[in-house]
């Protein structure tokens, strides 16, 4: 067998266990980037699933897991936390020679490291605007994971967006509570404002323009801005104005102190799941 490269090329075949949503956009990013799609292959035992991702993506797909994932260089684990250990005890197998990431919610590396019998592991935490190319993932790597290895996921994740490595595995479940359930909080708070400009007696859609597109400038703003949000809020805020009563009111109702337990409990919940399911 030749020495490994210090540098992985896409070229390398990568294994999906997982053909769901997030697969999917990895598996479309890839492609964009040039990964070409004999190079990729999914297990999804849906069959409905397996003829969408070979429809969309002239990629290979498996029913279940076979000798064919011995050639993956890189296993990805997209399944639900619930069905990980068993999806890892039936693949195991065919993959313990290659470098293993994880998007499954909640589930250690400690687990899946004792799984699939190997110590190079990866677990992410993404979320679905990487479904846009705009995803936030967070990174955690077992010791035994090389630098060429990192460099490796590195290039596959950012085909979806923006990544952050962190120290210490305990903080994913903080990636958790704030990027990856977060885009569920944005949904909440745009529901919101659509319902009260209906009820101000806008349509549905010109509070759905108004509401989806204040989100979309306020957050470009925020991040291409040099001042803190703090600041940003503080500049539309005059005392006496529209924001300042509006602000006010959120402040009197406590309304920051309630989402900041709302994001506490999801990560409560995500330290919860890794009990649950990494037995």
């Amino acid at each position: 067998m030749p020495p490994m490269s210090t540098h992985h090329t896409p070229s390398q075949t990568l294994a999906f266990i997982g053909g769901g949503n997030m697969a999917s956009a990895i598996i479309g990013g890839l492609i964009q980037q040039g990964t070409p799609a004999q190079h990729i292959v999914a297990v999804e035992p849906f069959e409905a699933t397996r003829q969408q991702l070979e429809a969309k993506f002239q990629i290979r797909t498996l029913p279940q897991a076979s000798p064919a994932l011995e050639e993956a260089g890189l296993v990805i684990w997209a399944v639900k936390p619930q069905v990980f250990k068993e999806a890892a005890h039936t693949a195991q197998a065919f993959c313990k020679h290659a470098l293993h990431l994880s998007v499954a919610a909640g589930i250690r590396s400690d687990s899946i490291a004792a799984w699939l019998g190997t110590q190079r592991v990866v677990r992410a935490m993404p979320n679905t605007p990487a479904l846009v190319g705009l995803g936030q993932t967070g990174l955690f790597a077992r010791p035994s994971v090389s630098a060429a290895d990192q460099a490796w996921i590195e290039q596959v994740v950012a085909t979806t967006g923006q990544y952050l490595w962190v120290q210490e595995e305990a903080l994913l479940d903080a990636v958790t509570a704030i990027s990856g359930s977060g885009p569920a909080y944005v949904f909440f708070f745009i529901e919101a404002m659509v319902e009260a400009g209906v009820k101000m007696g806008l349509t549905q859609a010109q509070a759905h323009q108004l509401a989806v597109g204040t989100f979309v400038g306020a957050s470009e703003l925020a991040r291409s801005a040099s001042e803190s949000p703090a600041v940003l809020r503080e500049r539309v805020t005059s005392k006496g104005g529209t924001t300042y009563a509006a602000i006010t009111a959120m402040q009197e109702s406590k309304v920051q102190a309630l989402f900041q337990a709302a994001l506490e409990a999801a990560r409560a919940r995500a330290h919860e799941l890794g009990d649950a399911f990494g037995g």
